[in-house]
C-alpha cells in the first residue's frame, strides 16, 4: 500500500453571535482537514489546530515527501518531515501541519488492520471518557455577572460535572465572575479557570489568590507560554493546580517544561504538538513525571476523535489504586457549524460521558457534502 495522494479543506462558517476569550473575539470558525488517499483505495483524516489556510500551505509542501510512501511507516515518515525541516520549523504551523498528516496516517494505519487506534497505540483502559465543558466566553451584550453563571448552572444541568470559564478581563472582574459562577454551580462540580496567557505572574498571583477559596479545578495559561519561569512562579504561590501547554509542540519543547516543572498539568493539543505519534511520546514522559495529562481540544469531529483515541488509552493520572483518577476530554460547547456537521454520526457526550468511538481507526466517517458546503471561498 503506498500514499497515492494528499488534500487539504480549509473550512469556514460564519457564527451567528461573537463571542470573545482574553485576547481576541471570534465571528467566525474555521478548521483545516487533512485527506489522505492510497492506491488500495484506503482514505484517512487528520485535522490541523491553528490558522486554517496557513497550516493548509505547510501540508501542501509537506506532500511531495509522502506520495509513493508507506502510510503505514507513521514513526519513520514523522521522523523524514521533521528533519526536512527543522531549520524551519521545531515549533508552530509547521508542527501542526505535521500532525494533522500524522493524525491521517493513524486513521490509514487503523483501517488497514481493522481495528481503532487506541489498540495500536497500545491497548484501552477505557471505553469512555469524563468531559468538561468548555465555553463561558464574553458577549457583546449584557452582564457576564448574569449570563456566565446561568450559562454555567445549564452545563450543570446537562450532566457534566466540570466546567471551564475564561478569564483574563482583569482581576477583580475575573474574581467576581468565579465567585458567581461557583456560587450557580454549586460544589461537587470541578470549575476551571483559563486566562489565555493574558497576565504576568504578578497579577495572576494575585487572581488566584483571590479565588483560592472557590475550589478551582486548574488555572490554565496564567502567564505567556514563553514565561517558563512565570509558571513556576505561580506554581510555587498558589494552592491551585497550574496547567498550560496547548502552545507547546513535540516532546523536545515539553521536555523542558516536565524538566523545569513548571505544569502540573500539561495539555498538548493532538492536532498542533505533532499528532498522535508524539502526544504518545509526551504522555510517556509525563508519566515518568508524574506530571497529569489532559488534551486541549478546539476543533471539529476529527480533532474529538483523535483525542478520544489517546485518552481511551492514557494512563490514570494517580498511582494504581481501588480509585483512580482517569484524564479528561476538553468538550467545546461553543457554536462551532463545522464541528459535527462533518461528521456522519456526530460524537456527542451523555451526561457529560463520551464514548470512545471503535470501528477502525478515528473510528468516524466524513460527510463529504459538509466538507463542500463549508469550503472557504
Amino acid at each position: 500500500m503506498k500514499i497515492a495522494n494528499v488534500h487539504t479543506h480549509v473550512l469556514q462558517a460564519a457564527l451567528s453571535q461573537p463571542f470573545a476569550y482574553s485576547r481576541a473575539w471570534y465571528d467566525t470558525r474555521t478548521a483545516m482537514v487533512v485527506e489522505i488517499e492510497t492506491d488500495q483505495g484506503v482514505t484517512g483524516w487528520g485535522e490541523c489546530y491553528g490558522p486554517a489556510r496557513i497550516t493548509a500551505a505547510v501540508v501542501e509542501t509537506m506532500a511531495p515527501w509522502l506520495i509513493g510512501q508507506d502510510p503505514l511507516r507513521t514513526d519513520a515518515l514523522w521522523r523524514t518531515i521533521y528533519a526536512n525541516l527543522r531549520d524551519h520549523g521545531q515549533k508552530g504551523v509547521v508542527i501542526q501541519g505535521l500532525s494533522g498528516i500524522d493524525i491521517a496516517l493513524w486513521d490509514i494505519k487503523g483501517k488497514h488492520f481493522g481495528v481503532p487506534i487506541h489498540q495500536l497505540l497500545g491497548g484501552a483502559l477505557r471505553s469512555e471518557v469524563r468531559a468538561y465543558a468548555t465555553g463561558l466566553y464574553r458577549r457583546k451584550s449584557g452582564d457576564p455577572l448574569r449570563y456566565l453563571p446561568e450559562e454555567a448552572a445549564g452545563y450543570v444541568a446537562e450532566g457534566f460535572k466540570a466546567v471551564k470559564l475564561k478569564v483574563g478581563f482583569g482581576v477583580e472582574e475575573d474574581a467576581e465572575v468565579t465567585r458567581a459562577v461557583r456560587d450557580a454551580i454549586g460544589g461537587g462540580i470541578a470549575l476551571m479557570i483559563d486566562a489565555n496567557h493574558a497576565y504576568d505572574s504578578v497579577a495572576a498571583i494575585r487572581l488566584g489568590r483571590m479565588i483560592e477559596q472557590y475550589d478551582i479545578g486548574w488555572f490554565e495559561e496564567p502567564v505567556l507560554p514563553e514565561d517558563v519561569a512565570g509558571h513556576r512562579a505561580v506554581k510555587a504561590a498558589l494552592s491551585i493546580p497550574i496547567a498550560g501547554g496547548e502552545c507547546e509542540f513535540t516532546r523536545f519543547g515539553f521536555r523542558e517544561l516536565l524538566v523545569s516543572h513548571a505544569l502540573d498539568i500539561i495539555q498538548p493539543d493532538t492536532c498542533a504538538a505533532g499528532g498522535l505519534s508524539e502526544c504518545k511520546k509526551i504522555a510517556d514522559m509525563a508519566e515518568a513525571f508524574a506530571v497529569r495529562y489532559n488534551p486541549h481540544v478546539w476543533g471539529t469531529g476529527i480533532a474529538i476523535a483523535a483525542s478520544l483515541q489517546l485518552l481511551a488509552m492514557l494512563p490514570p493520572h494517580t498511582p494504581p489504586s481501588l480509585d483512580p483518577l482517569a484524564p479528561i476530554l476538553e468538550f467545546d460547547r461553543t457554536e462551532h457549524p463545522i464541528r459535527q456537521a462533518i461528521l456522519t454520526a456526530p460524537i456527542e457526550h451523555a451526561r457529560g460521558m463520551v464514548r470512545v468511538p471503535d470501528g477502525p481507526g478515528l473510528g468516524i466517517e466524513i460527510d463529504r457534502k459538509a466538507l463542500a458546503r463549508f469550503a472557504a471561498a
